[in-house]
């Protein structure tokens, strides 16, 4: 039995106003978005997927490209993995393009394609969750299912002035349970999309705009006068400085790309050879940059660490650049630069490395700092042949 006063006090009369104001209030204000657009289960799927961790902004172009070329779920589980990353590349957070290819596969495979009704069924396919079920089960079908998302879990832990972490498993259960005791009979997924909206426009992390908010007589934060302290911030994650390698080794023209593993970081996308710089201290700032001398014994470190990896007897030529990225705790330093291979020796290319030339590198879904590699050494094509 949850204690909030107010979950209990929201009677049916009270939600019943509460969702006329939202209602009003989403006529003005919804955001045009070209998933909305569509009842359909398949879009709506992908435009969900693709949202997790990922803002509206940067998921918009992404969606109608990604529609483009793979307009049904039936065309989708026909396609290869290296064609949906390259379709991907650069929304990051790869699993769940693979787990969108294994989930088609299983629907078109069991139900032709036909997304089932009920949350348990969804959450059973790889990738989607709690809430990407009752996205799906609302917008698609006007079936009653709750959501929990950042903009509505920020809302709803305003609306109850919950102090407490949301993000804890007994927030979740609070926040769970009052989205459920929100939804109408019908017209659910309208309501879903409107509180999103709302969260996203009004109730906004910083200065929300009480003022313009058709449920601030229902919200406690605001008559606490707590709105910015609720919900409480998550603690930032501890940042590890990590040095890494990405080595352009070229043979005749061509670069060796190799595809990432099942388990590793980007698995399924290519990239140049790339490894951390392990039992070495830090890089100094000043140990590379275009123009500066490499020292030796990176130098050293380096092509035996190629030559481990791959069996390929490399020389270092130059330093091409340095790319600074984060992924989840690490905040990398990546020094990219450019080998030449005299002679392959006994190296046989696989189904998970190719020597690749240039003009070639778009037909391979890679990592974001393995496109920039990529555009540079396009780029500087002249006088790279020139090794």
């Amino acid at each position: 039995m949850l204690d909030e006063p107010l979950f209990e006090s929201l009677d049916s009369a009270t939600r019943s106003g509460l969702r006329r104001r939202l209602k009003t209030w989403y006529a003005k204000r919804a955001r045009s978005l070209p998933w909305r657009e569509t009842g359909e289960a398949y879009p709506i799927w992908i435009s969900e997927i693709m949202l997790q961790q990922t803002t509206v902004t940067a998921v918009v172009p992404y969606f109608e490209k990604f529609l483009a070329r793979f307009p049904t779920i039936h065309e989708l589980a026909n396609a290869e993995q290296d064609d949906v990353l390259r379709h991907w590349e650069g929304l990051g957070y790869y699993s769940r393009a693979r787990n969108i290819l294994k989930t088609a596969k299983v629907l078109v495979e069991e139900s032709d394609g036909v997304f089932p009704r009920t949350v348990d069924e969804l959450t059973a396919l790889p990738g989607i969750g709690r809430y990407t079920a009752g996205a799906i089960l609302s917008f698609a079908f006007d079936i009653p299912a709750p959501i929990v998302e950042a903009n509505t879990l920020r809302l709803f832990s305003r609306m109850l002035a919950y102090e407490d972490d949301p993000r804890a498993s007994r927030g979740q259960k609070t926040l769970w349970a009052f989205a459920e005791h929100l939804l109408p009979r019908k017209e659910v997924g309208s309501f879903n999309q409107s509180i999103m909206d709302l969260g996203s426009l009004v109730c906004t992390p910083t200065k929300p705009d009480c003022p313009n908010c058709p449920v601030q007589k229902n919200c406690q934060a605001f008559a606490l006068g707590k709105q910015e302290q609720i919900p409480p911030k998550a603690a930032p994650p501890e940042i590890t400085q990590v040095v890494e390698f990405s080595v352009a080794a070229q043979h005749d023209g061509q670069f060796l790309l190799r595809q990432n593993p099942e388990g590793q970081r980007w698995a399924g996308l290519w990239d140049f050879i790339r490894f951390p710089l392990e039992d070495e201290p830090l890089v100094p700032e000043s140990v590379f940059g275009s123009g500066k001398p490499l020292a030796k014994r990176f130098l050293n470190y380096v092509e035996k660490t190629v030559f481990k990896q791959t069996g390929l007897e490399v020389q270092i030529k130059r330093f091409l650049a340095e790319q600074k990225h984060t992924v989840t705790r690490y905040q990398i330093r990546l020094q990219c630069l450019l080998a030449s291979v005299e002679n392959p020796g006994e190296f046989t290319e696989s189904k998970t490395q190719h020597w690749v030339a240039p003009t070639e590198f778009d037909n391979y879904p890679l990592s974001t700092t393995g496109r920039k590699l990529a555009r540079l050494l396009q780029k500087d094509g002249t006088q790279l042949r020139l090794l």
